[in-house]
């Protein structure tokens, strides 16, 4: 099942897609402003382009495991795709996920402007702890 996940910022968005089986996540870019009308239109577009069975966004929750101002901008922005596009919606805690990200790059020795940015990793990552739980 192909998968497609978000990362969800108020400026910026990261995208990431699996491959058709649902085995390899790639990162594909960010979308800015998703909460925008503009934003929402290219989002939309990814979505027609990639035709994805289902959709993850990422939800930031505390490491309490609450549910902070950020986690509730994430679970209305999944609201209003699930209005918009066709594809199943759900949401993923995604704690530490810009930290696992922060983390590759380094360690890739990536700087700004380098291969895939912060936010289309942190989604990248998000799709793999999604695909790595269908599993099992």
């Amino acid at each position: 099942m192909k998968v497609l996940a978000l990362d969800h910022g108020s400026a910026r968005t990261g995208v990431a897609v699996s491959d058709p089986s649902g085995t390899v996540a790639r990162p594909l870019g960010v979308i800015a402003r998703v909460d925008s009308p503009e934003g929402m239109e290219a989002l939309v577009r990814v979505v027609q382009e990639e035709a994805p069975q289902r959709i993850v966004v990422g939800e930031p929750r505390l490491m309490s495991g609450r549910r902070g101002e950020q986690a509730r901008a994430a679970r209305g922005f999944a609201k209003r795709l699930r209005q918009t596009v066709q594809v199943p919606v759900e949401l993923l805690d995604e704690r530490l996920t810009t930290a696992e990200a922060t983390r590759r790059r380094s360690e890739a020795g990536l700087r700004r402007g380098r291969g895939p940015d912060l936010d289309s990793l942190a989604a990248c990552i998000l799709l793999e702890a999604y695909l790595r739980g269908r599993d099992g």
